[in-house]
Order: structure tokens, then sequence, then C-alpha cells
């Protein structure tokens, strides 16, 4: 039997998906309602707002389906919980560049991530390379811009 991969996410992350799946499932009847009243206009065939109105519910479904996946598939972790010396899941790492010029990210899931906001996925190339590194520690990173060097600075659980 297969195992299931688990998902870590922070309460927040699974928050977020929960009301983004209840508002796509209360647009199902909305959908509906526009299919029926696109098959009222007659010929299938030739009928824009119909085929429209099916590709809509299609992509509705298809996300649903994959919230629904990753919801169940969520591992919440709250990183207040954490502690250690290495970079894990959850934690806040403070890295300073080649500048020493420090800049902070916190190592969140897929479905957090928001590079603008401080939060990389761990599966990005960065949040790969820093997990399971400590303070002091040097960090290399090849991104489309050519490789980035950090130094790890601080790691906090909050």
């Amino acid at each position: 039997m297969a195992t299931v991969e688990k998902m870590p996410m922070l309460q927040e992350g699974y928050e977020t998906l929960t009301t983004e799946l209840r508002r796509l499932k209360a647009e199902r009847p909305h959908i509906v309602d526009a299919i029926e009243e696109a098959r009222a206009h007659g010929d299938l065939s030739e009928n824009a707002e119909y085929h429209a109105a099916k590709e809509q519910q299609g992509q509705n479904e298809a996300t649903i389906s994959d919230i629904e996946d990753k919801l169940s598939r969520a591992q919440i972790i709250d990183p207040r919980d954490l502690s250690g010396d290495k970079v894990v899941f959850g934690a806040t790492v403070t890295l300073l560049d080649d500048d020493d010029k420090p800049v902070t990210y916190q190592i969140v899931g897929q479905t957090e991530a928001n590079a603008k906001t401080g939060r990389i996925s761990y599966n990005s190339p960065l949040g790969r390379a820093l997990i399971g590194r400590k303070v002091d520690e040097e960090v290399e990173v090849s991104v489309p811009a050519g490789d980035r060097y950090y130094v790890v600075s601080k790691i906090a659980f909050i």
C-alpha cells in the first residue's frame, strides 16, 4: 500500500485553503444555473455561453479536488512549538547576503509561499538549501540570475 505524502503547512495556510474550498463549493449552484440558462438558449454546438459555463465548472471542480487533496494530507505545524539550532519547516531565518545585508524568510508550505511577504516554500531552491543549516553556515543557491551566497545569521521559531 502506498503511503500518503504529508503536506506540511501552517495553521494560517490550512485556514486559507478551507476558506477557498468553502467559496468554491458555494459557487457550484451558480455555475449549474449558468449552464441551465445557456442550455435553454438552444443549439449547444454553437453556444459559447454553455461551453464557457461548462469550462468554468470543470475548472472549479478540479480546484476543489486539488484543495481537498491538500487538506486531507495537511500536517499542521506551529512554529512556536519548535526549537533547535537547525533550520526546519516553520523556522524564520535571517540571512546575510554578499553585502552583509540581512534578509529574513520564513520556511512555509507551497500553498503559503509568497516571496514578497518573506515566505518561501521548503521546496524552493533557497528553502531546500536552508533546511538543516545552522547559524554561521554558508548557503549557496543556484537561481536563474546566477549563484547566490548567504550566511545563516539567525534562526527563530515565532
